[in-house]
């Protein structure tokens, strides 16, 4: 079965000295058990949830490297290095050229044509334990709608929302879902007239693409499922040093949301089933 174009792993890149703090605000406000990989060149921890791995925390590379705190969102792609020809031919960007995680596959981090940022990753199904593989081959992992702590949702906020999709449609496979407008989506800054276009791998809502709104330059934002009320994981994100951007707000779903950064500045976003 391909899973081209289905999210697989979420990515933070905090800022320089702050891995551990920033591992340790993510597992006070989403629940995650995070430890260091052991990974020899570089420091990579990994977060689990309800025995599943769904995120990977990193710093930036490199002694002088600058670069601002962010979430990075990752879709599986069945041949990496076609992908990533792909994405050059529809007017993408590859910022990282294809590249091999020992024991985990081949990746590669992109823009798309619009600025957004996002990776891409091939499985290597044959360093995983029977019961990963089985999971990977069924799409389960990092992103599952139905798991708190888990990506449950991943937004595209762009300066050109249909070309947006043309290009991941072309790439992944993608189709639109529901289309709303979004005076009917309290959670879009878009404003009146701008349409809040959910999209479908196989056909299984995974997202959303919208304008740019108020957001400073086209990105992806991850959604991560909370089990306890929003109006609670609001309070602990403040409690823990981050900031609430927006919300609780009400969504069709019927479900709650709300935008906030960690304290580093990375931006993500928390979905949960009350206040």
């Amino acid at each position: 079965m391909s899973l081209q174009g289905y999210p697989c792993w979420y990515e933070l890149t905090t800022s320089k000295g702050d891995l551990k703090a920033a591992g340790e605000f993510y597992a006070r406000v989403l629940g995650w058990a995070v430890q260091d990989s052991g990974m020899p060149d570089f420091a990579y921890h990994l977060a689990t949830s309800g025995g599943d791995m769904v995120a990977g925390l990193t710093e930036p590379p490199g002694e002088g490297a600058q670069r601002p705190p962010m979430w990075l969102i990752y879709f599986a792609a069945d041949d990496a290095d076609a992908t990533a020809r792909q994405i050059a031919k529809r007017g993408g960007s590859i910022l990282s050229e294809p590249a091999d995680i020992p024991g985990t596959g081949r990746y590669a981090v992109a823009a798309d044509p619009q600025g957004a940022a996002f990776g891409i990753l091939q499985p290597d199904m044959s360093q995983m334990a029977d019961a990963d593989r089985a999971k990977a081959e069924r799409g389960e992992g990092a992103f599952d709608p139905q798991k708190p702590g888990h990506g449950n949702w991943n937004e595209l906020m762009s300066t050109d929302p249909e070309a947006g999709y043309a290009f991941y449609s072309a790439l992944f496979g993608w189709t639109k879902g529901e289309a709303m407008p979004m005076d009917e989506c309290p959670d879009a800054s878009e404003g009146p007239g701008g349409i809040y276009q959910m999209i479908r791998h196989k056909g299984a809502d995974i997202g959303a693409i919208m304008g740019l709104g108020d957001a400073p330059h086209p990105n992806w934002l991850p959604y991560f499922g909370v089990e306890a009320p929003v109006s609670e994981v609001i309070e602990t994100i403040r409690a823990a040093g981050g900031h609430v951007q927006i919300g609780p707000i009400e969504v069709p779903g019927p479900a709650w949301i709300a935008v906030g950064s960690d304290p580093q500045g990375a931006w993500f976003a928390v979905v949960g089933p009350r206040q």
